[in-house]
């Protein structure tokens, strides 16, 4: 037999539920709808686990009648069912060649052209997962940026998932999170902490101070006004499919200041995506037009 037709429900250890692949089609059009993740055939056994999990918890027996009950539209639920989709897989400087090309290129330029105009500088670290790149962005500007009190300087750190905005907000990590940071920087940019999962590590105030928290569907409208330097967008746009992916970064180019800078994630690439920004390496993308 084939995993669709023996892998079993969370709902009960003795009962046996089936993901049809009706089921599954539809949770995959839902999916689409709701985030604009575009939810490969491959991720099955993915969906039948996260749905069986929302199955258990809201005491619907099926697939089908979880469905529909989703199609209501129900807030809650909907959230929940989002978040519970969403993959969220990161680190503290993963790929730290982003990080360095920040502070030796993209920060001295920024002082440089902005030097004797307004000293504003935004940020966005869009898909921010449980922040380890945010705080890695803070820790670049605060180590990389000499004259940053004298800057209007913010990041804005954004997900679909409100469940890791959470863990962002508070800035407390475990202690095989930050393992990788070196011990001086975890010194000095850390605390220990004592939080509800046990021994843990926090954030300065000086780093949370730079950040900005919001919950946002890239999909749906942006309420930000004004323009940004920087865009982290890494390991997102994976996840939709070409057509999604070409409105995502012409928004992207839009909300970019001229030369600004859009950063993707190693797998990633604009190949036949937008013609409005250069690839200088490293899956680093500068604003053409």
């Amino acid at each position: 037999m084939t995993m669709r037709n023996t892998a079993r429900s969370a709902v009960s250890a003795d009962s046996e539920i089936v993901l049809s692949d009706r089921e599954f089609a539809e949770f995959r059009g839902v999916i689409r709808e709701l985030t604009g993740i575009n939810m490969a055939e491959t991720k099955r056994e993915l969906v039948y686990r996260r749905v069986s999990a929302r199955l258990k918890a809201t005491g619907i027996k099926t697939f089908k009648d979880y469905l529909d009950f989703l199609k209501k539209g129900d807030p809650r639920e909907v959230e929940f069912f989002s978040n519970a989709v969403t993959t969220n897989l990161t680190s503290f400087f993963r790929e730290n060649h982003h990080f360095e090309y920040l502070a030796g290129t993209i920060l001295p330029e920024i002082v440089s052209k902005k030097r004797n105009g307004r000293r504003r500088l935004r940020i966005w670290s869009a898909g921010c997962s449980t922040g380890e790149e945010p705080y890695s962005i803070a820790i670049t500007l605060r180590e990389a940026f000499k004259d940053l009190a004298g800057w209007d300087a913010r990041v804005l750190c954004t997900d679909l998932d409100t469940n890791v905005l959470e863990t962002c907000r508070a800035g407390i990590y475990a202690e095989n999170r930050v393992e990788k940071i070196p011990p001086g920087r975890l010194k000095r940019w850390f605390s220990k902490s004592a939080g509800q999962n046990g021994a843990g590590y926090q954030a300065d105030s000086k780093l949370r101070d730079l950040l900005t928290f919001k919950q946002l569907n890239l999909m749906h409208e942006w309420p930000m006004k004004g323009k940004f330097d920087v865009i982290f967008c890494r390991n997102v746009v994976i996840y939709f499919d070409k057509p999604t992916q070409r409105v995502l970064v012409e928004r992207y180019a839009n909300i970019l200041e001229d030369g600004g800078y859009l950063i993707l994630g190693h797998s990633e690439s604009l190949f036949k995506v937008s013609d409005r920004f250069k690839l200088l390496g490293n899956t680093i993308y500068r604003k053409e037009r």
